[in-house]
């Protein structure tokens, strides 16, 4: 690469979850609003800047944000590198130690990373484009991320997170259904809601609302054409939501419910504040009302005290259930967390063994699944993933990932499809039967 600097162009790495790869949209975005242009691999130059927006919900995530860090060092060794993210805020002084960072910015600042560190300007936007948003692009133009919520108040055992992104702040109504309306005009098809702890939206505003008033007042705004609502936590997951998304035709049939474990005394030790009994109760209300619906889910497994009876709880748990697809997370200590200091760590190698069985388990029912679909119609967002072939993907409201056979027109836009088989990568295909709206 030639060694000449472009200060003008930026790049970006993300790593962790949604949430961060809505704000690093969201950085990209401010980016172009005063002045600088993506940097692409192509260019003869090195970018000015180059931010790494970290991530550290295990020892593994962090290990993977130092790598980055170093790895960009090596690759941009000209350029500005500025170092944000979870893993920024919690370990800011291990970030310092490596030789190469210019800048660590914690979770308060980091909205403000071209102003106040780069001191660019925004190149004559009017008041309403200073104003600092949740709103989130896509790359693809058909889906949307829309960061609703941020922190967290729950101080699982385990997590790390509430400490690195603070207690739960919440975006308000009319910002929400401002980005809404900005999102459906630029053209996206679907929009994700997202936050850190979705479940409690509208507990820090004044006055009080809640996640499924919002949903209820998005709904006869008819704003988006889809909405997905990402993770969930069981106990905020009521009954009145399921039975919104039951009745609308704008929710996908699509749930994330992390629930950790199928064990009453690890639920305890990780201080989850429900029992077995309730997510057997909840999952089954959501099948009987949604028989189609998909119910994915996170595990964490090796949790201090998880014995083979514990283990055994968190298999029957998921083989008795409709759960469609799993996350499946080996525990790791965290510095900081009261999981670090608990008695009776399991093996690493038992961990490893114990996440292997969970996610044959949850391959198994993944692939159930979907073979339920063969021979049925389904409706599919068609996405620009283009599969050699002239084959598309496209998902449908219950995050099945489908691939059709077609032309890029079609990309952005709702199809209907008939299921007939599942690929050799194990995905559904299916053939084009109708074209909607």
């Amino acid at each position: 690469m030639d060694s000449k600097l472009s200060m003008a162009n930026y790049t970006i790495i993300t790593l962790g979850c949604k949430v961060n790869q809505c704000e690093s949209a969201s950085m990209a975005k401010d980016f172009e609003k005063r002045g600088f242009s993506k940097f692409s691999k192509s260019d003869k130059t090195e970018p000015g800047y180059c931010i790494i927006n970290t991530c550290t919900v295990t020892q593994k995530a962090s290990m993977q944000s130092r790598q980055e860090i170093r790895k960009a060092i090596r690759a941009y060794p000209n350029a500005n590198i500025i170092v944000t993210g979870c893993y920024a805020q919690t370990e800011p002084d291990e970030i310092r130690k490596i030789d190469g960072v210019h800048h660590v910015v914690g979770h308060s600042d980091k909205k403000n990373i071209q102003e106040t560190i780069i001191k660019a300007p925004l190149n004559g936007c009017p008041d309403s484009c200073k104003k600092k948003s949740f709103l989130i692009d896509s790359k693809k133009r058909t889906r949307s991320f829309l960061k609703i919520q941020d922190g967290c108040n729950a101080f699982c055992t385990y997590c790390i997170v509430p400490y690195a992104r603070g207690r739960s702040k919440s975006l308000p109504y009319d910002e929400v259904f401002a980005s809404l309306k900005e999102l459906k005009n630029s053209g996206y098809k679907e929009t994700v809601l997202t936050g850190i702890h979705l479940g409690v939206y509208g507990d820090d505003l004044i006055p009080r609302t809640s996640l499924y008033k919002l949903l209820k007042q998005i709904e006869k705004s008819r704003f988006p054409e889809r909405i997905r609502l990402s993770s969930i936590e069981p106990h905020e997951l009521s009954n009145d939501i399921i039975k919104l998304v039951s009745e609308s035709d704008i929710f996908c049939n699509h749930f994330h419910i992390p629930l950790q474990s199928g064990d009453d005394k690890i639920l305890g030790k990780m201080h989850r504040p429900y029992e077995r009994q309730l997510i057997k109760k909840l999952i089954t209300k959501i099948h009987q009302l949604i028989p189609e619906a998909a119910v994915g889910s996170d595990f964490l497994i090796g949790f201090p005290g998880e014995d083979d009876n514990a283990f055994e709880n968190t298999c029957s748990l998921i083989s008795e259930l409709p759960i469609t697809h799993l996350h499946v997370f080996p525990f790791s200590p965290r510095k900081g967390t009261k999981a670090a200091k608990y008695p009776d760590q399991v093996d690493p190698k038992i961990i490893k063994a114990r996440c292997k069985k969970i996610r044959e388990l949850g391959n198994r029912k993944k692939n159930a699944f979907y073979e339920k679909f063969i021979g049925k119609h389904v409706e599919i967002l068609v996405e620009g993933k283009k599969i050699p072939g002239g084959f598309l993907q496209g998902t449908t409201s219950n995050y099945i990932p489908v691939i059709i056979k077609g032309s890029d027109n079609l990309i952005n836009t709702f199809v209907k499809a008939e299921v007939y088989d599942l690929g050799k990568n194990g995905l559904p295909r299916a053939k084009i039967s109708k074209l909607c709206g």
